[in-house]
């Protein structure tokens, strides 16, 4: 303990953030020193998003010291890079709660504290979210209050944030936007937006003479609003022709600073210091690197995203030995669309920013040129695909199913509209952890049933998830929805022929005459166990069907159930209300059955996180819950 106390000497006097204000700037480098450690140390043994807060933790530091928060807002996007505010705003001693069940949440949320400002989890919303609380500020008259949005190179190519950036450039705001590049998202940033913020340079010493001039000629009354925006105009475009680049924020007459060391942490709270009263919306572009201080994250930010548990003194991953394994359902995936593509030409892959975590990688590798990696922008990876399939093309577009919900419409007028062979692969479908409720993929099913022209389907196993994507990309399939879960399967053995399943069939897994229990997708597996024990137990004959489809329902199978069964149980990995189980229920009342219905899902509240073993526990979706379901009388 008295070593602990001697390396956070500074971390251990800060609670919250106005024990660090209270420090001289020559100390916040040591106070850096010493979070940065901290977050190490807890992140090695209680796993978590790693690379993202190593690299912000200057910038964190800076802004609680030079900005009155809570009263002052700081807007995380997506919330990654948070952990070095958690740990200074009076959550410390129960940071090692991180992503547990009842702990402090993954990404920061108002529920949690009054320093987290608005809810993360989804990228590009910062802005946007920003500029609603600068507005509302200024019409509640808190001119003292100030906002500020930070926001990453990966997330500013999302059309959200352009969406924010084009609003507050017209509407009277004096929001500051710290953009911090470091030339990541999960994966390397992608796209125009990464070269642009690459090449980007201006002067310090222009921005802060242009900044004591504008003071002075306010001062003099020879300067009024509309003639500084004149004058920002034209001075916007002498320095375009003496750079010979075009700024493009302040084409939009948003000023802009930069770009700087983001990790020069003095100099930072003094350019902080120095804008925060500026009028108007403003720029600070920052350079800083993922992973910062901690080697190996540094050279390897994408596996260090959120490395799991590693020794912090050495860098080791501990990794366990997983050859006795199922495979995860991404690796069969990303295999499988190998596979398909090296027989169809017409096949290629698309992701929004999530190549490795899809296993779109693996097409990425062997053929590079029928891959793509969209960047941070779900609605785009749907329309783009749409187009291609208009011409001719068989898209595989892979995106978390919690990050599907961004291109809804995308979905509905660029896809399903024409019927357009799309596959859409929805990962990380069902309850998936320790993210939580922003991560949640338990809404898809309900959200795409009412669709028209959608085909929706789940796989039990590797098995079926091979057969569906072989199936799927046969001609006239039209638009394709494949769900399946975060995690590993159940098969050893996953590899097996590609051979077609006949679209909206389902599979009669055993027979029985006093229950009949309806499942899909790889939830099926527990409940599979759930019957066995409950035959085993209870002397009951159960019968156990695998829906498979979802839309079209499979109603050959449906009639034989709802003629055969006054008791049917379903068993799904999504919300309850307008799943599976509704579809069951519809089913069976527009065609005259009356059986007792029983839904296990997905309850009507945003579920907390944990392992998905416990969040399946509290959810009543695990084998004792559904065991429980099957003997009731």
């Amino acid at each position: 303990m008295e070593t602990e106390m001697n390396s956070y000497s500074l971390l251990n006097s800060i609670a919250y953030p106005e024990d660090l204000r209270k420090l001289k700037v020559e100390q916040l480098p040591e106070v850096c020193r010493e979070l940065r450690q901290d977050i190490i140390d807890e992140v090695s043994h209680n796993p978590g998003h790693f690379a993202a807060s190593l690299g912000t933790v200057e910038l964190t530091v800076a802004l609680h010291y030079i900005y009155n928060t809570p009263y002052d807002r700081i807007v995380w996007d997506v919330g990654h890079q948070a952990y070095g505010h958690k740990i200074l705003t009076g959550r410390r001693e129960a940071f090692s709660t991180n992503r547990r069940l009842g702990g402090i949440r993954p990404f920061p949320s108002p529920e949690e504290s009054e320093y987290d400002t608005f809810v993360c989890g989804h990228a590009s919303n910062s802005i946007s979210a920003a500029l609603g609380m600068a507005v509302a500020a200024a019409r509640k008259v808190e001119v003292d209050r100030h906002v500020v949005a930070v926001i990453g190179d990966g997330s500013i190519s999302g059309g959200l944030a352009f969406e924010g950036l084009n609003n507050a450039s017209s509407t009277p705001n004096n929001l500051l936007i710290i953009l911090n590049d470091n030339d990541r998202a999960i994966d390397r940033s992608v796209g125009g937006m990464k070269q642009y913020l690459f090449n980007l340079t201006t002067s310090n010493r222009y921005n802060q003479l242009r900044f004591k001039i504008s003071r002075l000629l306010f001062k003099m009354g020879i300067l009024n609003e509309e003639r500084r925006k004149a004058l920002i105009r034209f001075a916007n475009s002498l320095k375009s022709i003496a750079a010979r680049q075009q700024n493009i924020f302040e084409g939009m007459n948003i000023r802009y600073f930069g770009p700087i060391d983001g990790h020069d942490v003095k100099n930072l709270a003094r350019v902080l210091h120095d804008i925060k009263d500026l009028q108007g919306p403003k720029i600070l572009h920052l350079h800083t690197v993922k992973g910062k201080g901690f080697e190996p994250a540094e050279k390897d930010p994408g596996v260090w995203h959120a490395p799991g548990k590693f020794n912090p003194d050495t860098g080791e991953r501990i990794l366990a030995d997983t050859s006795h394994l199922p495979p995860l359902f991404q690796d069969v995936f990303g295999e499988t669309l190998v596979e398909l593509a090296k027989a169809n030409p017409r096949i290629v892959g698309v992701t929004p920013a999530m190549a490795t975590g899809c296993s779109m990688n693996k097409l990425m590798e062997v053929m590079p040129d029928r891959a793509f990696d969209v960047g941070i922008a779900e609605g785009h990876a749907a329309t783009f695909s749409g187009g291609m399939a208009k011409e001719g093309l068989q898209p595989f577009c892979n995106i978390y199913s919690s990050f599907m919900q961004r291109a809804y419409d995308n979905v509905i007028h660029d896809i399903a509209l024409l019927r357009l062979p799309v596959v859409l692969c929805l990962d990380r479908a069902g309850l998936v952890g320790e993210d939580g409720p922003t991560h949640h993929g338990v809404f898809d099913l309900a959200y795409f049933r009412p669709i028209p022209n959608l085909t929706i389907a789940s796989p039990m196993n590797e098995h079926e998830l091979r057969r569906l994507m072989f199936t799927a990309q046969l001609p006239n399939k039209g638009s394709f929805v494949i769900r399946y879960p975060r995690g590993r399967g159940v098969l050893l053995d996953w590899r097996c022929p590609l051979e077609e399943v006949a679209v909206g069939k389902g599979r009669k897994l055993k027979d029985g005459t006093d229950v009949a229990v309806l499942t899909l997708g790889p939830i099926g597996n527990v409940a599979a166990r759930a019957i066995e024990r409950a035959e085993k137990e209870k002397q009951l004959s159960i019968a156990h069907y695998d829906i498979r489809f979802l839309k079209p329902l499979d109603e050959e199978l449906l009639h034989e159930i709802g003629r055969r069964f006054q008791r049917i149980v379903t068993v799904e990995d999504g919300v309850i209300k307008g799943g599976m189980g509704s579809a069951v229920l519809e089913f069976m009342s527009d065609h005259g059955y009356k059986p007792d219905v029983r839904r296990i899902g997905v309850p009507d509240k945003f579920v907390e996180h944990g392992t998905v073993d416990e969040l399946y526990r509290l959810c009543g979706m695990d084998e004792d819950s559904i065991f429980k379901q099957l003997i009731v009388q």
